[in-house]
């Protein structure tokens, strides 16, 4: 079994899977990454009208990076 990589290695490497899949057409790759960003935003804005606030204890998620 190959050891996986770390840090940068590790982001290398899913660039060029991403780009590979994309056929190297960095545009439609990078909207493709735009639109799970949307879609994922989307499940956040859903979970967080669903859950209730004893179980997260005043959790709130995050929409942005910190």
């Amino acid at each position: 079994m190959r050891e996986q990589p770390i840090g940068e290695a590790m982001v290398d490497d899913e660039i060029a899977e991403v780009l590979a899949y994309h056929k190297g057409d960095a545009q439609a790759a990078i909207g493709t990454l735009l639109n799970d960003i949307r879609h994922l935003r989307w499940q956040l804005v859903l979970t967080e009208g669903a859950m209730g606030r004893g179980i997260t204890r005043g959790w709130r998620p995050s929409y942005e990076r910190d």
